[in-house]
């Protein structure tokens, strides 16, 4: 398809109607808890838009940033038999060209590092680079290359040409897992990498929520800036707010009733979770409104207490991750 395509011609050939183009435009301004009217603010930008290309790298990860990002997929329309509903890969499919992603793309190789490059000179300055995994830098960098170059060298050379970074996940964020004690490769997150990086964003999170980089985009792409962000660079309407105070479990915490045991009463009554370790009033994390798998669950909601992964250095900080700690 061509990049410079309007989305909503784009969207039309993949039988995506107005209506349902109109709804992730709703759904996308609640996320981002934007005031009434800022669905057609956003429906407006998009359907003009250019495609917007991104270069997607990976470095110290395990995928699974990669796999949230695919695991958005159509589910059935409940007000048209028969239709099905676009989800937020259906818009995304469209509204990004992924010009490089070493677990999706095509090309191998030369051919691919040619596709990276190909990318950098012809968009400089337009592009979207999403950072997946942290970055070694002991050894100079030796603990991840690509292409016979650091991990560390090739994010400097992207991140520094991009109309925007995220940082997709705990480990672009800080380093998650592989910063971990004794962090032998000198892990680090994109922040600490590329130092100064005024577009950077970062969604913490083990995986981050897909909603969320979405919802970055579309912002970036209807307001021509980055979302508000905190200190720690994340942005604000998917990190301001503690889990536990919008947590269904949360009028069980305060009467005082708690899980003791895994399978207790407690537990098959979906009381509180605080003292089987649950990390929810110290992580902030939009976890419990836009949810997973297609906003159908979230892990409280399935019974399992939060780890607390979108929270600083979350590995180290958080564990034990089933002993309660804090004031209940």
């Amino acid at each position: 398809m061509d990049n410079q395509s309007p989305i909503i011609d784009l969207l039309a050939e993949r039988g995506v109607s107005r209506r349902q183009f109109l709804k992730f435009c709703g759904t996308m301004a609640a996320v981002l808890a934007l005031p009434v009217g800022a669905a057609k603010t956003i429906a407006t930008a998009l359907a003009t838009a250019p495609r917007l290309p991104v270069i997607w790298l990976e470095f110290q990860d395990c995928t699974g940033d990669s796999e949230s990002f695919l695991r958005a997929c159509r589910r059935p329309d409940p007000l048209v038999p028969g239709a099905t509903d676009p989800s937020i890969t259906d818009i995304v499919l469209d509204v990004l060209s992924v010009d490089y992603h070493e677990t999706l793309m095509v090309p191998a190789g030369f051919m691919a590092e040619k596709s990276r490059a190909d990318t950098l000179q012809s968009h400089a300055g337009q592009y979207i680079c999403v950072v997946e995994g942290a970055i070694p830098t002991a050894n100079n960098g030796g603990y991840c290359t690509i292409g016979g170059r650091t991990a560390l060298s090739i994010v400097q050379e992207v991140c520094g040409q991009a109309r925007a970074t995220v940082a997709m996940g705990a480990c672009a964020h800080d380093g998650g897992l592989a910063a971990a004690y004794p962090n032998p490769t000198g892990a680090v997150g994109v922040r600490d990498a590329v130092p100064g990086l005024a577009n950077l964003v970062s969604l913490p999170g083990c995986p981050a929520n897909v909603v969320n980089l979405v919802a970055t985009i579309v912002y970036l792409i209807t307001y021509n800036q980055l979302p508000s962000r905190d200190g720690s660079g994340r942005p604000t309407f998917a990190y301001h707010d503690e889990i536990h105070e919008r947590c269904e479990r949360h009028r069980y915490y305060e009467r005082d009733q708690y899980v003791l045991a895994w399978g207790d009463q407690g537990h098959r009554q979906g009381w509180c979770l605080r003292r089987m370790g649950c990390k929810g009033p110290e992580t902030k994390h939009n976890c419990p409104t836009v949810k997973w798998n297609d906003g159908t669950c979230w892990p409280i909601g399935a019974g399992h207490g939060c780890v607390g992964c979108a929270s600083p250095h979350f590995w180290d900080q958080q564990t034990p991750f089933y002993a309660a700690s804090g004031d209940d």
